[in-house]
């Protein structure tokens, strides 16, 4: 009888695999998983030179694990054992506290430095330029109390000193995190994404307006909605934690009547408004604001007088510059890690008397693009 079980048990298990591997070869290959909101590996180019150096081998593992069938599924299968078994962290993420997702920071290495010189280069090389840089926390430092027992990420508060204290003087650093540590009972994080929110970074506007000479809107000066409130960001798609509420996204129009004119020169794209609400009905809906990642792009208002700035930036930035928009004619947005045209040629044909860095900690500390500016 236990033979005859056991041949039962084999024969289900080859069933299962061949089915899986007939699966696996009639299933078209997918180019993107919105579950974990990143491109998937593509069949390798067969090639002699990446047979013979082991590339083809090592793509083809890649490839087939991508692809495997129902990938969504067994993921979220790996998150509920992980879950289960009481592991407080996958893939550089941890289950915080209340729902919140946490990215794990490590302490900086020479890139930081390199960046720190980077900005100052910039001051040097157009001192008649006024500079600004503001370097936002991540929720991991703002939240540390939602932290799983005995998770030790670097205090991101020693990098945002060191970078103060290394930054030239005639650049205006601008401190953000005692305000917003003030308002962390607030809606100013995303608790599955790793940007702040619009509110989040209103209250970063307003101590910018200080820096730059300018009377921050109160926030009776906007009318706010939420777009959405079925939001699943990065943090979500690496955690693959599929037991967790999803985020709302919260907009500040301004109940002045600013009007756009917005260019994004990558694509050749112009519109009239900051916020694209095809994204709303996609997994990437934080891309709602400005469109997302663009290498160039310029916003110029009805705003007449005659304020030019430039704003290097990561997505930060994105929930960001609706605010400053109430203030400037003309908003320049360069986005390092895909602009390779000279930056101080562009400065000076455009006659920007300003310029804001607004990068978030993490970014900050590890992006080599910022380098471009030496």
């Amino acid at each position: 009888m236990a033979k005859k079980s056991n041949k039962i048990i084999i024969i289900m298990f080859i069933l299962f695999l061949l089915s899986i591997n007939v699966l696996n070869i009639i299933t078209s290959d997918r180019k993107f998983s919105e579950f974990e909101n990143r491109m998937l590996a593509q069949f390798p180019s067969f090639k002699i030179k990446y047979i013979t150096s082991g590339r083809f081998t090592s793509k083809f593992e890649e490839y087939v694990t991508d692809q495997f069938a129902f990938r969504d599924f067994w993921v979220s299968i790996k998150s509920d054992i992980e879950r289960v078994t009481l592991k407080t962290k996958n893939h550089g993420i941890f289950f915080g506290k209340d729902g919140y997702l946490l990215e794990d920071y490590n302490k900086p290495n020479k890139c930081l430095d390199e960046n720190i010189s980077s900005i100052n280069s910039f001051s040097e090389k157009l001192p008649n330029v006024t500079a600004y840089l503001l370097i936002a926390p991540n929720s991991v430092k703002i939240y540390e109390d939602k932290l799983p027992l005995f998770a030790s990420p670097y205090n991101q508060l020693e990098t945002i000193q060191y970078v103060k204290e290394n930054l030239d003087e005639n650049i205006d650093f601008v401190e953000v995190y005692d305000i917003l540590n003030s308002k962390k009972d607030e809606y100013i994080y995303f608790k599955t994404d790793h940007h702040w929110t619009m509110r989040g970074a209103y209250y970063a506007y307003q101590v910018l307006s200080n820096y730059l000479g300018v009377e921050s809107y109160k926030t009776n000066n906007f009318d706010t909605d939420i777009v959405s409130d079925e939001f699943y960001g990065t943090f979500y798609s690496r955690a693959n934690n599929t037991h967790i509420a999803p985020d709302s996204i919260e907009v500040f129009y301004p109940k002045s009547n600013v009007k756009y004119e917005v260019n994004y020169f990558d694509n050749n794209k112009a519109t009239d408004t900051l916020y694209e609400v095809k994204y709303l009905d996609k997994k990437d809906k934080y891309s709602f604001f400005l469109d997302g990642n663009h290498a160039l792009m310029t916003i110029k208002t009805n705003v007449k007088n005659n304020k030019k700035i430039a704003i290097f930036k990561d997505s930060y930035a994105h929930c960001f510059i609706p605010f400053l928009t109430n203030h400037y004619e003309e908003i320049h947005v360069i986005d390092l890690r895909y602009y390779n045209l000279s930056v101080y040629e562009y400065m000076e044909e455009h006659d920007i008397g300003e310029a804001l860095f607004l990068y978030n900690v993490t970014t900050f500390s590890a992006d080599e693009n910022i380098k471009k500016l030496k």
